[in-house]
Formats: C-alpha cells, structure tokens, sequence
C-alpha cells in the first residue's frame, strides 16, 4: 500500500509512515491531511480517501544530537566535491581523506576528514597538503545540520504529490 509523507507543523518533512499510522493519527486528532492520493480505504460504516501527506497539529521539536560520523555524512557536509581539486563526483567515485595522515597522529574525527576524489587521494598520498602543494577549499569541522531528508528516500517514483514538502538539492528525473 501507499506511503504517507508526515510533516510537522511547520510544514519541514519529519519521515514517511504507512498509511495505516497516517490513518489511526488521523482519527485521534493528531494530523490534518494536506495531500490526498485517488485511491479511496473502506471501513464498515465510512470510507476516506488515502493519505497521501498529512501535517502534524502540534509542533514536533528536534533533538539537538549531534550529527553521527560517516562516510556518507562526510559526502553530504562537502556535497560530494573534492576538497582538493573542486570537481563533484558520484559516492562511487569519492573516498575520503586524512588531512593529517593518520601516520602522523591525524584522527579520524570531524575536523580531519575531508570528501576527496581518487585521484587526488592518490596524489596526496601519506602527506599533508602542502607538502604537495594542495591547498583544501573549505576547513573541514563538524556540521550544525542534521541530515533528515537526506530522508533518505527508497522510491525510484516519489510520488506527486510530495513534491511541493520536500526540498531538492538536485534535478528530478521525469
């Protein structure tokens, strides 16, 4: 069945539920729906049309954890560009790198990884940049965001619907 894009009251994406939460949230007074899809649910005594977004009624605050270290969250912090060449290049592409080589007492933390291409990974090998006259576009640190949607979204066909609550950083595919 459909999947129900929630939003908090703020109108900002907080996760995709099943249409049966959406449904019980619905009938407890918890959401409004804003978007509906065409396919209509049928109980005993009514029937309603499926949710397709609903909006929560009550503002939702978001913990203030700190981002969690990852490979993937490192792609995201540098927008998958290299820190050395500038060129953006697919995850499969990247790696990431020690900007002081972990041969040298670099840790692997926040403040010492960057997103890097294979290529200029290869060039810097156990050095530090400017041994090799690489200079990095931005100091690497800890990111203030939280990467939620960078909701990380399993659908090859998100639907229509949802389209005008989630906020793109890239091009859609018609």
């Amino acid at each position: 069945m459909e999947q129900v894009l929630l939003l908090n009251i703020t109108y900002e994406p907080l996760k995709v539920i099943n249409w049966k939460r959406a449904i019980i949230m619905l009938t407890l007074g918890k959401v409004e729906v804003i978007e509906e899809y065409n396919r209509e649910i049928h109980s005993v005594s009514f029937s309603i049309k499926l949710p397709a977004v609903v909006r929560l009624l009550r503002l939702v605050k978001r913990p203030k954890t700190p981002v969690r270290f990852s490979r993937q969250n490192i792609y995201i912090r540098d927008n998958y560009r290299c820190q050395y060449c500038g060129r953006i290049f697919p995850p499969t592409d990247l790696t990431w790198d020690h900007v002081l080589p972990r041969a040298r007492g670099g840790k692997t933390e926040w403040g010492n990884i960057v997103t890097c291409c294979i290529e200029c990974n290869k060039r810097k090998g156990g050095r530090i940049p400017s041994e090799v006259s690489m200079t990095l576009i931005r100091k690497p640190k800890r990111p203030e965001w939280l990467p939620i949607l960078t909701i990380t979204l399993g659908f090859k066909h998100l639907p229509q619907s949802w389209r005008d609550y989630i906020y793109w950083n890239v091009e859609l595919e018609e």
